[in-house]
């Protein structure tokens, strides 16, 4: 009997479960459709990878690694250069000293009486106030989608989950609250009819790995993402698939996949369809 296993995506390890997507032209990894409601784009972008990055991409991703951070590997000086290019230039200043070598840093002051001080910065000095749980975040350096994903990880939670099966990932989904995604905003404010209170949490996102398909294993997925919005006090969830798309290519399934997921049709279009169902 196959192990099934779902897990959030809240680490560089679990991003590297992403499994590809059918069509190669795309890539879960470096989709920033529903993020940038302007120019989000599903295109695979090996930049966005680290070197060694399984899948398709891997190879590209390592030569074009470096350019996934602006200032990696390099350090920018008050002239905006960097420091390889200060000592190739003779003309460039020196670097500047402060007047005392030897002097520790100055500490920086907290104003308590502004009024923009977070209560974070008021207790920083105080030895007994409760030191607050850090909560998880997402490295700097990590890839570029895994940030986005992780933007609300220490107050919403995960905004994806991956299947696997026998240790094989077989299907991804993406979710989260409605204002982490521009896109699905934009697409909802067409639809005046849709409720207004409470909002929904969204689905963007739902993909079976070719081998996969036909096992049932993206309605099972979304079915554990349903339970755990509502374990995070979602009332409904909303999904907007692309009613005509090619099936590789729309990261949103088809209205008839989310009837069977136990979705209504909430707002009637011919191209973009609201599904919705109640948590």
């Amino acid at each position: 009997m196959a192990t099934i296993e779902i897990v959030d995506l809240t680490d560089e390890a679990r991003f590297g479960l992403v499994p590809p997507c059918a069509d190669q032209a795309f890539d879960h990894r470096t989709c920033d459709y529903w993020e940038d409601a302007d120019s989000g784009s599903k295109a695979s972008r090996p930049r966005w990878l680290p070197a060694g990055a399984v899948g398709s991409t891997a190879g590209a991703a390592g030569s074009t690694a470096g350019a996934a951070g602006s200032t990696s590997g390099s350090t920018v000086g008050s002239t905006g250069a960097t420091s390889a290019e200060r000592s190739s230039n003779p003309f460039a200043p020196p670097p500047r000293f402060e007047s005392n070598p030897f002097a520790p840093p100055p500490k920086a002051s907290v104003n308590l009486f502004a009024a923009d001080v977070s209560a974070a910065d008021r207790l920083a000095d105080n030895p007994f106030a409760p030191q607050r749980p850090a909560r998880p975040t997402i490295a700097a350096e990590a890839p570029r989608k895994l940030q986005l994903l992780g933007r609300g990880l220490g107050i919403f939670g995960s905004y994806a989950k991956v299947m696997l099966v026998d240790g094989e990932a077989v299907a991804y989904c993406q979710f989260g609250p409605l204002s982490a995604y521009p896109r699905a905003l934009r697409t909802r404010d067409l639809y005046p009819q849709l409720p207004q209170a409470p909002l929904p949490a969204v689905i963007t996102c739902i993909a079976t790995t070719a081998a996969g398909r036909g096992s049932g294993h993206a309605l099972r997925l979304v079915a554990e993402v349903c339970r755990d919005l509502a374990g995070r006090g979602f009332a409904a969830v909303e999904a907007y698939p692309e009613a005509h798309a090619v099936a590789d290519a729309t990261p949103a399934a088809k209205p008839g996949f989310w009837l069977r997921a136990g979705f209504a049709l909430a707002a009637d279009d011919e191209r973009y369809p609201v599904m919705r169902r109640e948590l």
